[in-house]
């Protein structure tokens, strides 16, 4: 009886062995079909550039060999304290516009509650948008409107830079511990008395670290906002590898590198001594 009872029908498991033999045969079939297809249409010499081969062998030799001649160092330099410069007016620029967001987007100085959600949604509105629009896609605008010139690479740094600081700050103040923060209510403080004493103080270490970060990153930005005339280390790249120089353009590349490498140690022992 429970052989009777626990028995399945003889034909069942034969009929899902034949589907399944059916549906790997299909996959087979149409697996040989999109390789056929794909081997009588591949043609090697449309998609692969010979040349650039060659050409990719002579720039990464070149990176052992760099122009380290007295006029390429002498406007590699030139370039580097250029993007060093254009990056610190953008950071400017970005403190400016993401420290007073900042503090306004964190809601924390409005008591009534209908006021600070407003505010902050305005306020955490704008940020977003700035910081939505690509640096590149600034620097365009910026160069339809200003034309070629310093001012709209820097400016193309600072804006979206100071959407991405305004946010990191708004968070970091309210991450702020309440506990402490009673404390200063209960002795009689206000609003930006506690802004000032207990959450700026709390997020000081991540914002001064993350200031830093963003100061390499506008570094980058610089050397690459280049064509919009700010004439930097990447422009200098560029002119390089128009000219087929490409140990001048590793000498560029290298400048790049050890001025990112050089705020990194700048900013760890800032960060030593601060904090």
């Amino acid at each position: 009886m429970i052989a009777g009872g626990l028995a399945r029908p003889p034909g069942r498991g034969i009929r899902r062995l034949a589907s399944l033999e059916k549906r790997l045969v299909l996959t087979l079939i149409i697996l040989v079909a999109v390789i056929w297809t794909a081997a009588a249409t591949f043609r090697p010499g449309e998609f692969i550039h010979t040349g650039g081969l060659n050409a990719l062998i002579e720039i990464g030799s070149s990176a052992f060999t760099p122009d380290l001649g007295g006029e390429t160092l002498r406007l590699t330099t030139i370039a580097a304290f250029r993007t060093l410069m254009y990056a610190v007016a953008g950071m400017s620029i970005a403190l400016l516009i993401g420290i007073p967001l900042g503090i306004v987007a964190s809601g924390t100085l409005f008591q009534s509650r209908l006021t600070r959600y407003s505010i902050v949604l305005v306020t955490r509105g704008f940020l977003a948008a700035f910081r939505a629009v690509h640096e590149i896609v600034w620097a365009v605008l910026f160069v339809f409107a200003l034309g070629l010139s310093p001012v709209a690479g820097v400016l193309a740094i600072g804006i979206p830079y100071g959407g991405i600081l305004g946010r990191i700050i708004a968070e970091r103040i309210t991450d702020a511990p309440e506990r402490p923060l009673d404390g200063l209510r209960v002795a009689g403080a206000s609003s930006f008395q506690v802004l000032l004493y207990g959450r700026l103080p709390f997020a000081a270490p991540d914002l001064i670290s993350y200031l830093f970060y963003r100061l390499e990153c506008a570094v980058r930005a610089a050397a690459v906002l280049s064509f919009v005339g700010l004439g930097g280390l990447g422009f200098r790249i560029t002119i390089a590898l128009d000219d087929l120089r490409y140990d001048q353009a590793w000498t560029s590349i290298y400048a790049l590198v050890i001025l990112v490498a050089a705020i990194d140690i700048w900013s760890a022992q800032v960060r030593k001594r601060l904090l």
